[in-house]
């Protein structure tokens, strides 16, 4: 069954992780794929390997964090393929863990906030207009359990990703009876760069101790959080909007 034959689907912070093995779940069911990265030779790569393999994808440079070229992201998805149907906001940066709240850095503090929030709802504040022209469509965008949860430590990521699930929320009652859905992942940790970031390379250690956070002793993989993303944009979750999932093996229970 391709349930995307043919949509038009945009994912940011698709080079790597997540968004990567999201493009690739979205290809193999006949989506039309516009993939925007910070990294260029990474996202190049990963349409490159789309194309290779039958599908439809182009690359687009964006940084989340300047609002010109999110509006020009969105913009020229639109010249392309002629409209916009599924949104993946997915990009999003890490910033400083393991800092006490008095001691957390300015600088990080801006930063995240700028690529996780604003960036989401420069996105969003894009993304819906394109949608509206064409009857609507769905977007889910990257939260994280620090959005649904408290960690210590991790005050500036949490304040950006507690803030993706309210304005998360808030769209999907706006435009709830025009035909845009809008709905929320919520990751626990997940293989990943950030994860080797937070718990280190070596991966018995890092599998060890960032598995054993979650009563199924393990952690997650990019390709468990795609399947959820892909049945949220889905007709199959037609009736489902302003919702936050969490893919946490247990961790929020």
């Amino acid at each position: 069954m391709s349930r995307f034959q043919n949509k038009i689907v945009l994912i940011t912070g698709a080079s790597a992780g997540i968004g990567e093995a999201t493009a690739y779940a979205f290809a193999r069911e006949g989506a039309r794929l516009f993939l925007v990265a910070r990294r260029r030779e990474q996202g190049e790569a990963v349409a490159q390997r789309i194309r290779d393999a039958g599908g439809t994808a182009v690359f687009h440079p964006a940084d989340m964090s300047q609002r010109d070229q999110i509006g020009a992201m969105v913009a020229s998805c639109v010249a392309h393929y002629g409209g916009l149907d599924v949104a993946f906001n997915n990009a999003g940066i890490d910033g400083a863990f393991n800092v006490d709240t008095p001691d957390h850095p300015e600088e990080a503090w801006d930063q995240l906030l700028a690529v996780n929030l604003t960036g989401v709802w420069f996105c969003m504040r894009h993304q819906i207009p394109a949608m509206l022209a064409t009857g609507g469509g769905s977007i889910v965008n990257m939260a994280s359990m620090a959005g649904v949860k408290g960690f210590p430590g991790s005050s500036g990521y949490a304040a950006s990703k507690f803030g993706v699930v309210g304005i998360t929320k808030a769209a999907a009652l706006e435009y709830a009876d025009r035909g845009i859905r809008v709905n929320a992942v919520c990751p626990a940790v997940i293989r990943s760069d950030m994860a080797d970031r937070v718990f280190g390379t070596d991966e018995k250690a890092n599998e060890e101790e960032a598995g054993s956070w979650h009563p199924m002793n393990r952690i997650g993989e990019p390709e468990e959080v795609a399947d959820v993303v892909l049945w949220l944009a889905s007709d199959q979750a037609s009736f489902v909007t302003a919702e936050t999932i969490k893919i946490d093996g247990g961790l929020g229970a």
